[in-house]
């Protein structure tokens, strides 16, 4: 199993940023792709048009969220993988950690890139 840390800044408070990721419509709107998203521990999840599936295991408010994670691209019997969000603010920004573990060999750069190109980039502009 491999895994990486990412991270950004965002142009906004780390609670509006939290309350966000966890609200279908705003989560659709900072992605661009629909998401249907239970805001509470054992909810379940789904984004970019049900690309995205899982649920979510663990919710400290405006601080973290750890979600079980997968794509539509994972073989039938690969196992889940651990997706955390930090949210730390400072100065009115926030810095936007993503530590996703537990992916299969080969996967890190393509799903690396995909949280830059279809969740950072979009967000920096959503939340000018």
């Amino acid at each position: 199993m491999e895994s990486f840390r990412i991270y950004t800044i965002i142009n906004t408070d780390a609670k509006t940023l939290y309350k966000a990721w966890l609200d279908s419509k705003e989560h659709s709107a900072f992605t661009g792709g629909d998401a249907k998203i239970e805001s509470k521990k054992n909810g379940k999840f789904t984004a970019w048009d049900g690309y995205i599936i899982g649920r979510t295991v663990e919710l400290v408010p405006h601080t973290k969220i750890v979600q079980k994670w997968r794509t539509i691209e994972f073989t039938a019997d690969a196992e889940d993988s651990i997706l955390e969000i930090l949210f730390e603010e400072k100065g009115g920004k926030t810095k936007l950690t993503i530590y996703h573990h537990k992916l299969s060999r080969g996967d890190v750069d393509r799903y690396k890139r995909g949280w830059k190109e279809h969740y950072f980039s979009p967000m920096k502009d959503y939340f000018q």
